[in-house]
C-alpha cells in the first residue's frame, strides 16, 4: 500500500537549515565535494519553469543514499572524476505539476529541447512521465559525471531529461566514448548498491532504499 506522509507542520528557520525528516540529509554534508545543477528549482527543464516545492537548490537524500553515493564519489575521485547531481528527493507536488503540465497538449513550449522526437500524450505510455516517483521516497537521484579539475561535464551521448530512446541506458548507436563513460558510472553505481533506470541513463535508486513505499511531502529548502 503507498502512503503519503505528510510533513506540512515543520517549521523551518530563515537563519538555518530546513529541519529535515528523520534519516534524511543535505547530501553536501555527506560528500561536501558533491557538485550539483539543480534544474527543477531553475527553469531550465522540460516544463520550461521553476518547479513547484523547489524552495532553495538544496540536494536532499535519506542518509542511507548518501552515504551509498560517496562511496562512489570517492572512487571516481581517485580517477579525476566526479559527481554533479540534477535532482535529488522530489516533493510530491512536483511530481503532480508533471502530471499535470503532461495532461495539457496545449503547452510544448520546451518540447524541441526536451521531447522533439515525441508526442506530448505518449510520455505516460513510454514511461517518462508517471503519478508517483522514487525520487519522492528519497532515495533516487539523477546525475552524471565532471572532472575534478576542470569541471567539464563528460559526454554522455544525450542531455539530461531528453525524453528519447537515445536516453536509455544500454542504447547502442553512440560513440564508444560515449557508451564507456555511461558504463563508468552504471558500474560504480551498481557496486555501491543502487540500480539503473532502463530508459533513463542519468536515473538511480538504492536497490534497498529505506522508505519503499512512502512518498513524502516536504519542500525542498
Amino acid at each position: 500500500m503507498v502512503t503519503l506522509v505528510s510533513l506540512s507542520s515543520f517549521t523551518f528557520s530563515q537563519q538555518a537549515l530546513a529541519q529535515l525528516p528523520e534519516d534524511f540529509v543535505y547530501a553536501k554534508e555527506v560528500i561536501p565535494n558533491l557538485r550539483s545543477d539543480l534544474r527543477y528549482y531553475s527553469s531550465n527543464n522540460f516544463i520550461g519553469k521553476p518547479i513547484d516545492g523547489y524552495i532553495k537548490p538544496k540536494c536532499i537524500l535519506t542518509k542511507k543514499a548518501a552515504e551509498a553515493l560517496k562511496k562512489v564519489q570517492d572512487e571516481l575521485g581517485r580517477l579525476g572524476f566526479g559527481l554533479l547531481i540534477y535532482d535529488a528527493y522530489r516533493p510530491q507536488k512536483a511530481v503532480d505539476q508533471f502530471v499535470k503540465w503532461a495532461e495539457d497538449p496545449t503547452d510544448t513550449i520546451m518540447k524541441s529541447k526536451f521531447y522533439p522526437n515525441i508526442d506530448k500524450k505518449d510520455l505516460f505510455t513510454k514511461e517518462y512521465i508517471a503519478k508517483k516517483s522514487g525520487h519522492t521516497r528519497g532515495s533516487t537521484v539523477d546525475l552524471t559525471i565532471v572532472s575534478l579539475t576542470t569541471g567539464h561535464i563528460l559526454d554522455m551521448g544525450s542531455s539530461y531529461d531528453l525524453f528519447d530512446d537515445k536516453s536509455a541506458t544500454d542504447y547502442p548507436n553512440i560513440t564508444r566514448n560515449q557508451r564507456a563513460v555511461r558504463l563508468l558510472l552504471k558500474r560504480r553505481m551498481e557496486k555501491h548498491g543502487f540500480k539503473s533506470h532502463p530508459k533513463e541513463w542519468w536515473h538511480y535508486t538504492l536497490a534497498k532504499e529505506p522508505y519503499p513505499k512512502k512518498y513524502f511531502e516536504f519542500e525542498v529548502e
